[in-house]
Formats: structure tokens, C-alpha cells, sequence
């Protein structure tokens, strides 16, 4: 059963929708208001692979306003603190804007070896999207490397998957593209029963 929290973060009213699922993996979708489509995303994943999702949105506010994510840590919810107890690897879902980037699904977060587990699958994008790991080639503000940032306060930490526009919006609504959700279902089914942690060692999942 779906559980809600209403919250507030720096003056901003917020709701939490945590729908457990029966894994140890997590989607997540901290921005779901301003990054259109990441909160839809993370509910049909979630349920096609079993996993858990928490989405954060901003009911009744006009002009949603961009919290960092470091900022949404775990003592501000009670509903993302039983997330975290309740996953080991959670697999964060965002939206970027880059002009100079429109095809690049960027993959973030401190569990590397997750990363690539993610981007053999969202490979099948091509030419479409192209998932891209090498953290160089990543905007630093989108490599979600912060230790604050909830998507590395897992047992195993995560994967922040940077998406564009075009990759989670379809005919100028907030619906996910098909082949983005397959893809996603395909690569986070990947990471169990087994995820990876940072070093590639493989790690049980309940």
C-alpha cells in the first residue's frame, strides 16, 4: 500500500509517495514536478521490476522550485528514511536540459559498476539516446556524487541517471518514451538478484 508525507524543505511544501515494492532495489524521483516525466518513470519501473519507488513532488506550487539533492537528505522525510532501510541500491531518476547534450542519458552516482550494468541496457537507445558513464564526460553538477545526495545513503549506493528531455517526455506531456522504460526495466531487472556495489563485487539482495 502507497504511503504519503507531506513535508517541508528551505519553505518549500513537498509530498512523498513511497509505494514499497519486494526487492532490495529503489527508484527514485526527487524532482518530480520540475523534471517532467522522472516521477512517472520511477512508478512503472518500480512496479515492472517489483522494486520500491519514492517520488517527491510539489502539489499546489506554481512554479516549482529546484531543490539540490544533497539538501533532501534523510532527516528531512520519514518516508525516505524507510526507503533507504528498506533498499541496498536505489536508482535515481532525473531530467537535464543540456543544448549541448540532447541525446546524452548521463549515469552519475557512486556505484559505478551499476552504472555500467544500466548503460549495456539503455545501449539499445542507440542512436536515439546514448548512455554515457565515463564521469569526466559528465557536468559536475549532474555526476551525483555528493556523499548528502540520497541516492548514495543506500548499503551499495546508486546510479543517478540524468535524462533528457526527449527521453522522458512524449508528445509534450509527461508521459516516458516506450523504448526509455523497457530499457530501464531491462537494466535495473540487471542489477538483481545480485547488485553490484562500487568495487564490482556482487552483493545478495533480499
Amino acid at each position: 500500500m502507497n504511503r504519503t508525507e507531506r513535508l517541508e524543505i528551505e519553505g518549500v511544501p513537498l509530498l512523498a509517495t513511497l509505494e514499497p515494492g519486494r526487492g532490495g532495489i529503489g527508484l527514485l524521483a526527487l524532482h518530480g514536478s520540475n523534471e517532467g516525466g522522472t516521477s512517472q518513470l520511477a512508478g512503472l519501473v518500480a512496479r515492472r521490476c517489483g522494486a520500491s519507488s519514492l517520488v517527491f513532488t510539489q502539489p499546489g506550487v506554481r512554479r516549482p522550485v529546484h531543490i539540490p539533492s544533497p539538501r533532501m537528505a534523510v532527516e528531512h522525510c520519514a518516508l525516505l528514511r524507510a526507503f533507504l532501510d528498506r533498499v541496498r541500491l536505489t536508482v535515481s531518476l532525473h531530467g537535464h536540459l543540456r543544448a549541448e547534450a540532447p541525446d546524452a542519458i548521463f549515469l552519475g552516482g557512486g556505484n559505478r559498476e551499476a552504472a555500467r550494468v544500466l548503460a549495456r541496457e539503455l545501449g539499445a537507445l542507440a542512436p536515439r539516446f546514448r548512455p554515457v558513464t565515463d564521469l569526466d564526460a559528465i557536468p559536475v553538477a549532474l555526476r551525483g556524487l555528493h556523499p548528502r545526495n540520497p541516492v548514495n545513503l543506500a548499503r551499495l549506493g546508486g546510479v543517478q541517471v540524468e535524462l533528457p528531455l526527449l527521453a522522458r517526455t512524449s508528445g509534450g506531456a509527461d508521459v516516458p518514451p516506450g523504448p526509455v522504460v523497457e530499457a530501464l526495466v531491462a537494466g535495473v531487472t540487471g542489477l538483481g538478484p545480485a547488485a553490484p556495489n562500487g568495487r564490482g563485487e556482487p552483493h545478495e539482495l533480499p
